[in-house]
């Protein structure tokens, strides 16, 4: 696998004006490198900054100072439309209310990032099938958002993070909103989709949801605190469930292959 560094943030700070003197720092000057393939967890308490670094990681918003290099290139700086198809190109967004679209079906909301990059959705139908049959919803294809369940909404929003073959998938406490079985299932699905190469930076407060990643960064008053390396999984290695055994397939009994998701050239 390769281990090329896809994200590099030097020096990143954040402030935010309140009122005409009171100046929130949200960020205090943070330094980061993320390596293709990895599995990193941002933990920290409400005011510590995880957020904000979610949303500048995300190129939702734009840094009061230093640098961020997304790939190669320097994203600190961008306009709104350049930071915007930076962010549609590569990145890709697992929400905790999962932002589907209620009037569209399962494959229309698979769609909608690539419709965003000016895409050819007719063109790019057959291999959005092939991601929703991925995350186990080949039969949902034309039903609407409520009429999913709360894990199979998730699913949708999994299966639309692939569509533009991001660089990094996003994903902002995945397993919120659903019950435990659900959300185990969940999280299988992003682990597998770790395994088959894609980086994953996870934000959440669970203790537990953290223990799967490669490596967990801790925030305190706009700085990582610190951070904690854990047991990697070796390339081909299945991963232990929490029961204590091995499973090389995704919890659902509906998806059992490794995911994968079908080619396309990055930034196309």
């Amino acid at each position: 696998m390769n281990h090329d560094v896809i994200i590099r943030i030097e020096g990143l700070k954040k402030e935010y004006v309140l009122g005409s003197e009171n100046i929130v720092r949200a960020l205090a000057g943070v330094d980061l490198t993320i390596t293709s393939g990895s599995y990193v967890a941002i933990m920290g308490p409400s005011g510590s900054g995880k957020s904000t670094m979610l949303n500048l990681l995300g190129c939702l918003d734009r840094p009061t100072a230093g640098r961020y290099f997304l790939g190669e290139e320097d994203v600190s700086t961008m306009s709104d439309d350049d930071l915007s198809r930076a962010r549609g190109k590569r990145i890709g967004f697992i929400f905790q209310s999962y932002n589907l679209i209620p009037q569209l079906t399962v494959i229309e909301n698979i769609q909608v990032p690539l419709f965003y990059q000016g895409e050819s959705l007719a063109e790019s139908y057959d291999r959005c099938v092939e991601l929703a049959k991925l995350v186990g919803l080949a039969d949902r294809l034309e039903h609407r958002p409520m009429q999913l369940s709360g894990g199979q909404q998730q699913r949708v929003a999994i299966a639309r993070s692939l569509a533009n073959n991001p660089l990094m998938i996003l994903a902002d406490e995945p397993t919120g909103n659903l019950d435990s079985k659900t959300g185990a299932e969940v999280l299988e699905m992003i682990d597998r989709l770790n395994e088959g190469g894609k980086t994953i930076v996870l934000v959440t407060h669970d203790e537990k949801v953290a223990k799967r990643a490669h490596r967990v960064l801790h925030m305190k008053d706009g700085l990582i605190d610190r951070e904690v390396l854990q047991r990697t999984v070796p390339g081909g290695a299945k991963r232990q469930s929490n029961s204590g055994h091995f499973d090389s397939t995704v919890a659902d009994s509906d998806t059992l292959q490794t995911l994968t998701p079908p080619t396309r050239a990055p930034g196309h």
